[in-house]
């Protein structure tokens, strides 16, 4: 697993939303989680991509963690946000947050990212894919994300290293701060 975000002792275990209708609400993580929130800095640059403005866009935050791109992606004006998670604890805290800020925009599955993937059959404009790195789940998850991207739907994956996608997709970005690899894909035919 990739390093877990450090803060100030003031913010430990939260994250500051960095753009758009929530910009600069806090979210706080539960204690004891094995959460990396994407850093402050990957989101930017991601959401410079993306375009800053996700207005009417369906948004998939498979293995949502701390929920760092679903929120940023519903702070951005996204009209609905999936966010999947098993982690109890993680539930927790995602519900608290979404409660919080009072939106109805953000669905909550309490599920296995490969079980969802597996029985759901939505469409996604932008799937956020930022799996634990240990457990090395790229290659079994990427041939399944066609079925629920949309025809002109990117795809945010990030990892420990550059992940060489395949065939079926076209590397649109691509950068890397410090140990975290990032890239947006599309797909390719």
């Amino acid at each position: 697993m990739g390093p877990i975000q450090r803060f100030p002792n003031s913010l430990k275990n939260k994250i500051r939303i960095v753009g758009g209708e929530w910009r600069s609400r806090i979210i706080t993580l539960s204690e004891g989680t094995d959460v990396r929130p994407t850093p402050d800095r990957v989101r930017e640059t991601v959401f410079n991509w993306l375009g800053q403005d996700l207005s009417g866009k369906n948004c998939l935050d498979l293995f949502a963690g701390s929920g760092a791109m679903g929120f940023e992606a519903a702070s951005r004006g996204a009209a609905r946000v999936v966010m999947v998670e098993s982690d109890p604890g993680v539930l927790k805290s995602l519900r608290a947050n979404i409660q919080k800020l009072g939106t109805a925009r953000i669905q909550l599955v309490p599920m296995d990212a490969l079980k969802f993937m597996d029985s759901d059959r939505q469409l996604f404009d932008v799937i956020f894919l930022d799996p634990p790195y240990r457990l090395k789940l790229l290659p079994r998850l990427l041939p399944k994300l066609r079925l629920h991207l949309a025809d002109e739907g990117l795809v945010y994956m990030e990892d420990d290293n550059f992940f060489e996608p395949g065939a079926d997709w076209l590397v649109w970005r691509k950068d890397r701060a410090g140990s975290v690899y990032y890239q947006l894909l599309k797909k390719n035919g």
